[in-house]
């Protein structure tokens, strides 16, 4: 194997997410819930993963841990080698800014404003300077196939090529981790098909990327799955055949 090789493979191999232990109980004492029932689990830079449970499953729970949107009750949880787990709101809150980029089922554009704009939004509280964000949601958008429609509004858009504003706007300051959680949960079948080979195309690019699904036909097309049950992963397998639909 050639040092350059070597040098990817070390790259490949890096842990950007670690879980340790991780609970999360509501309503301690005689009526608790738990959400997680100590989880542990490493995703490596570089990643496709599916983490699939069917609703109650603890996978939203799971999925809110993960983007720093809620704090575990106990064990710990290191992003991109920062112990998050007892951060304070407002360090979370940069830690959302800066390391994840968020893909959600309902899109959450801005209705009155532009692809391009829509894209360049959150790049603005990163503080990115106007020639900058600009450069970057051009780029991010041509990423997604949407070159021709950067200055349509969503209301002139389809579902999918709305989910893929979403993307750039998600992908456009280069995060470590991309976080899709059920991003194809509004879309026809067509256009399920075109966001999942658009995750596909991120990952082969390099990019880290988390899919939280409860379908077993998404989660067919990713290469690893995790699967979450009452709180506890109760399986963490390889696809080796991954389904690659187009």
């Amino acid at each position: 194997m050639m040092c350059e090789e070597r040098e990817e493979w070390r790259e490949i191999l890096e842990t950007l997410v670690e879980v340790q232990d991780m609970c999360k109980v509501y309503n301690p004492g005689e009526n608790e819930v738990r959400a997680l029932d100590h989880v542990s689990l490493k995703i490596q830079k570089g990643e496709f993963v599916a983490i699939i449970g069917h609703s109650g499953s603890g996978k939203s729970t799971l999925m809110n841990m993960l983007g720093c949107l809620d704090v575990p009750t106990s064990g710990r949880y290191y992003l991109n080698g920062k112990d998050v787990s007892n951060m304070t709101d407002d360090e979370l809150s940069d830690i959302r800014n800066m390391e994840i980029g968020f893909i959600f089922q309902g899109f959450n554009l801005i209705p009155n404003l532009t692809a391009q704009e829509n894209v360049e939004l959150p790049l603005i509280y990163r503080g990115v300077g106007r020639k900058e964000r600009s450069a970057l949601a051009v780029e991010s958008l041509g990423i997604v196939g949407l070159s021709h429609r950067m200055d349509h509004k969503p209301s002139e858009m389809s579902g999918g090529q709305q989910q893929r504003v979403a993307i750039a706007r998600a992908i456009a300051a280069k995060p470590p981790v991309i976080l899709a959680d059920e991003p194809t949960g509004n879309l026809d079948s067509k256009s399920t098909q075109e966001i999942m080979n658009v995750l596909k195309e991120l990952h082969k690019s390099g990019r880290t990327v988390i899919l939280i699904t409860h379908d077993d036909e998404i989660a067919a097309q990713v290469k690893r799955v995790i699967r979450i049950r009452d709180g506890k992963i109760e399986a963490d397998f390889m696809n080796e055949g991954e389904a690659e639909q187009s």
